[in-house]
């Protein structure tokens, strides 16, 4: 197990909720469905889907975690590797190499 997914720093840092996946979109997925805009993305490390942050309208990372229980999130902004746990209420400083390797998207 990689120390980005250490059970004893958050339990819900396992293979289950923490796996190497495929952005959903390159910018707020539920945002472009609606023609949203977004402040800065997340991404869900279970399946991939990327949301909006809380300092955006919609929240849409958040409302992705009430919906679906996947718990671990980190940025999908450039040069970010932080996470959190919804569940834990537990930020990460880094969950290894940034996950956005895109570039910035705007909404």
């Amino acid at each position: 197990m990689s120390s980005m997914q250490d059970p004893s720093v958050d339990e819900h840092l396992t293979p289950e909720h923490v796996r190497d996946v495929q952005p959903s979109a390159l910018g707020c997925e539920d945002c472009l469905k609606i023609h949203g805009r977004w402040v800065h993305l997340r991404i869900c490390t279970e399946c991939g889907h990327v949301g909006c942050c809380d300092n955006s309208p919609n929240r849409h990372a958040t409302k992705h975690f009430h919906a679906t229980q996947h718990p671990i999130i980190r940025s999908f902004e450039p040069d970010e590797e932080w996470g959190w746990c919804y569940i834990d209420q537990q930020y990460f400083e880094s969950l290894g190499s940034p996950a956005n390797t895109y570039g910035r998207h705007f909404g």
